[in-house]
């Protein structure tokens, strides 16, 4: 094959990365021979507007003093284009900043005097506090933040009020059962930020030289401008086939029957892009019919067909390629710090390779989730040595050693092996990823992902209740939460919870024990990020295909022709929900940084709420108990650390001698001796080389066990539990 396929992100998503699904695709294009390019429009469209010229642009349009417009706009507004000169001389050096070009400008910024400043900096008033432990450079991020925020204020306002800093027209992709809102949207004149996208897309398009144009939009901020990119392709180059793809529609057109889509879009796939759009290939360059086409929807004899050939099977996750960066502007990125989070910071600034390591989610349970798709249902893990193959070759491709691995959950094991891998291959990354909050997550696995460079976790503690995690169905209670937590921490990696109130039949009582729970696991330090969302009923998910079995039902039915996803339910309970919002994520801001963490509950809300019935000492109870490390036969043992020198020694006492084995290790910033009887040290000094990672087998200890019997010793247990032995996790031995 050697079809001409472009491949496009629309604006806007995060600004500080690509999103991968279009590198996903160019990489699997790659391993079949198609010649692709791709382009992440929304960082092109950003770095147009946020530029000396594009400011030029967007005051020339804005309102001026004497004219009978200025009246009508709000104060903030006034201000921005008052100071319009200031913010034409500063946008580029701090757009030079964000993309990491200019680090010393940090020290201006962050003096609060370099930058104009408008309605967004109200927020900032405590940046003492958010930013004391975080440096001096992140302070002047989120200012340089706030900055281009204003900017975006002044343009939603008086310019064109579908924009978004990093999202554009999402309210109208946002629960849009019917086409009819988005469809009149797109027949109003151009906007501003219309026009820079069609002219970036004009001149993309000219150069490339496409047969075919596949959007990706993975989420509804995406959806009206890829929309605008279709209607554009099809008046300009009506000879080039457009298709749609991503999460957007994987989630939510998959119960499409409004022909006028295809005005804009000639074909929709869902799920796995691979296998649809190898096929699509085939049909439009008339090697395929369309019966062979995979889980896509087009237009047929004037009305819409989905077919989805059963003959065609997905492309196994070994096989669809290395996801490839190549075409996207990777040093144009800029690193926002839109909220003061460390989890969302960890986010938004520095650009990560994107990974996955394994298709799906391998509990795939949960009952808030969308367990019924694909992405979610079918669970297939990548081997560790494909994982590290493909690290290796982003690193060289990208220059970036950072990966965000973007699973739904991780899976304990996998993450081990990959750890193990990483190690032995000396890699040195940085790497974070989603996982569940089950006990497999170790003090020693913990310890081993460190040491391979994880520097992050998030997970779902969701509503920290556990009755209602048993409704969930989520496998874990707040004592098992908070132990795992307490082992991340104590390993040195960040801990960030997704946190969620309004849950179906949760109460008032239930929500603020959920909160005393959070506020618990704060000050206890087993928890340093963390962010609530309300509970939204999906179309996909067990609560959304039979809310009666979770004691709500749904409000109304609704003629559905477009998206279907968001699942309006009414909640017997009559719970007042909306009135816990902005005391939940106050109080959750404060605690984040060691604020109020002794206040009463109650002073975070507006409202009268009930009194916590949990034990003030709940948490710090739970992690005083000792947990006793139980190995078993099959456990295995490797030692990932330096092998130490050795050295005999005799010691005597009252005329007697005996000779000890000093065994030193040496650590990155310390060293650690131990000394054992000369027999079982050079023993264990034979063993470190059996069991160190760079060899190929793995010891379980009851190999161990039986390879010091074999060397004449006795008594193992006696030996393994004494205080020496008990240090050698310091040097690197780890049990799994």
């Amino acid at each position: 094959m050697s079809t001409s396929l472009y491949l496009i992100t629309p604006p806007f998503t995060q600004l500080n990365t690509p999103y991968p699904a279009t590198a996903y695709l160019k990489g699997f294009l790659n391993t079949k021979g198609v010649s692709s390019f791709q382009s992440d429009l929304g960082i092109e469209v950003t770095l147009k507007i946020f530029s000396l010229e594009g400011l030029q642009s967007i005051f020339e349009l804005c309102p001026k003093h004497h004219e009978e417009k200025w009246q009508s706009i709000s104060d903030n507004a006034k201000r921005i284009i008052t100071l319009r000169d200031r913010y034409i001389q500063t946008i580029d050096a701090t757009i030079s900043f964000l993309q990491g070009k200019q680090p010393t400008l940090a020290y201006s910024i962050s003096q609060r005097n370099f930058l104009p400043e408008a309605n967004r900096f109200q927020q900032l008033n405590d940046l003492q506090w958010a930013f004391g432990s975080m440096g001096i450079h992140d302070k002047a991020k989120h200012i340089a933040t706030m900055y281009l925020e204003d900017i975006s204020d002044l343009i939603k306002e008086c310019i064109d009020q579908h924009f978004g800093f990093s999202r554009y027209a999402e309210k109208l992709g946002r629960s849009a059962n019917s086409f009819d809102e988005l469809y009149d949207a797109l027949h109003q004149p151009l906007t501003f930020v219309d026009k820079i996208l069609l002219d970036i897309l004009d001149e993309k398009i000219k150069n490339i030289q496409p047969e075919i144009v596949a959007v990706s939009v993975p989420f509804p901020g995406n959806l009206f401008a890829a929309f605008r990119c279709a209607q554009f392709i099809k008046k300009h180059y009506p000879a080039i086939k457009i298709t749609m793809g991503g999460g957007f529609p994987n989630t939510e057109l998959r119960s499409l029957k409004d022909k006028r889509v295809f005005e804009f879009f000639d074909f929709i796939t869902l799920d796995d892009g691979e296998a649809p759009i190898e096929n699509l290939i085939s049909y439009i360059s008339g090697k395929k019919k369309a019966d062979e086409l995979k889980r896509t929807y087009l237009l047929q004899n004037d009305e819409i067909s989905y077919i989805n050939n059963p003959s065609c099977s997905d492309y196994k996750q070994g096989q669809v390629g290395t996801p490839d960066y190549s075409d996207l502007l990777l040093d144009k990125y800029i690193q926002a710090i839109e909220i003061v989070n460390p989890m969302h910071s960890l986010w938004s600034n520095g650009r990560w390779n994107k990974l996955t390591m394994a298709h799906g989610c391998y509990w795939g349970k949960c009952t808030f989730c969308d367990v019924s798709l694909d992405y979610i249902k079918r669970y297939e893990p990548l081997t560790a040595s494909i994982l590290c193959d493909r690290m290796e070759e982003m690193i060289a491709q990208t220059g970036e050693s950072g990966f965000h691995f973007v699973d739904e959950a991780a899976p304990p094991a996998l993450m081990r092996a990959l750890a193990l891998e990483i190690i032995k291959r000396k890699l040195v990354v940085s790497w974070w990823t989603n996982i569940r909050f089950e006990k497999s997550f170790t003090k020693e696995l913990c310890q081993l992902l460190k040491m391979s460079g994880c520097i992050g976790v998030s997970g779902g503690l969701e509503v920290a209740s556990d009755r209602l995690l048993a409704l969930i169905n989520k496998g874990i209670t707040v004592a098992q939460v908070a132990r795992v937590n307490k082992n991340f921490t104590e390993a040195g990696i960040m801990v960030h919870a997704y946190l969620m109130y309004g849950f179906p039949t949760q109460t008032a009582q239930e929500t603020i024990d959920s909160l005393e729970m959070v506020r618990q696991l704060f000050k206890a330090g087993v928890l340093q990020s963390a962010f609530w969302h309300q509970f939204a009923m999906t179309a996909h998910s067990p609560v959304g295909l039979a809310p009666e079995k979770f004691g709500v039902k749904k409000a109304k039915d609704v003629d559905i022709s477009f998206a279907d996803n968001d699942v309006e339910h009414i909640d017997p309970t009559g719970t007042d929900h909306d009135s816990f919002s902005f005391g939940l994520k106050k109080s959750l801001l404060n605690f984040m940084h060691g604020v109020g963490l002794d206040e009463p509950l109650h002073k975070w809300f507006d409202t009268k709420t009930p009194k916590t019935t949990i034990d003030p000492n709940y948490i710090i109870n739970i992690l005083s108990e000792n947990e006793l490390a139980e190995y078993k036969s099959t456990s295995k043992i490797v030692f990932i650390g330096n092998l130490p020198s050795i050295e005999i020694i005799t010691k005597s006492k009252k005329g007697n001698q005996w000779q000890l084995a000093s065994l030193t290790f040496e650590t990155n910033n310390t060293s650690i001796n131990i000394k054992v009887d000369e027999m079982q040290g050079k023993w264990l000094h034979g063993l470190l080389e059996k069991i160190s990672i760079q060899q190929q087998s793995i010891f379980t200890m009851q190999e161990v066990k039986d390879d010091y019997a074999a060397s004449g010793l006795e008594d193992f247990e006696l030996f393994w539990d004494n205080k020496p032995v008990n240090q050698l996790y310091k040097a690197g031995v780890t049990m799994l």
